[in-house]
């Protein structure tokens, strides 16, 4: 009866820890598809990027007035990486005028706060890169996850991969 009582014990207290730990995850999947509206994904944002600023390419002539895609710049370098452009190289003028390489820039309005390095002009509207703030803030908690779930329950740091 003893030996009973104990192994009843035992699932009783696996089943409070699955219960709990899917009540996390529904919790979780909750908080992710609420947030969601009100975010904006690293692809979502480049894109939006690329529709306020879109790419072009470096010419250090301008061969016909017509020629949209190329720019004559009055930089020869991008003040980001300090390198100079090379021609046909991709970059984005802004509409402050600054001219910096597609992606040193793009990395530039990811990691900081969108605005121009040179000038600080606002390069993109607040609520948008508050949304993909949000977005990366809440990528950052979920990546967290499973190792709270391991330390909630209490292991020593062997079996971490598991939960990984």
């Amino acid at each position: 009866m003893k030996a009973l009582t104990k192994l009843f014990q035992q699932l009783c207290s696996k089943i409070i820890i699955l219960l709990t730990l899917l009540l996390v995850e529904l919790i979780v999947l909750l908080w992710r598809l609420t947030s969601e509206k009100r975010s904006i994904t690293t692809k979502q944002y480049l894109e939006f990027i690329e529709e306020n600023n879109p790419t072009i390419r470096y010419a250090k002539r301008r061969s016909s007035w017509s020629e949209l895609e190329h720019v004559v710049p009055d930089d020869t370098e991008c003040r980001v990486c300090l390198s100079e452009f090379e021609e046909g190289e991709k970059v984005r003028r802004l509409k402050c005028k600054h001219t910096f390489h597609k992606d040193c820039l793009d990395k530039w309005l990811q990691e900081c706060w969108a605005t121009c390095p040179l000038c600080r002009k606002q390069v993109l509207p607040c609520d948008v890169v508050s949304k993909h703030r949000h977005f990366l803030s809440h990528e950052e908690n979920v990546e967290h996850l499973p190792y709270l779930l391991f330390v909630w329950r209490g292991g020593n740091g062997s079996n971490f991969r598991r939960y990984v």
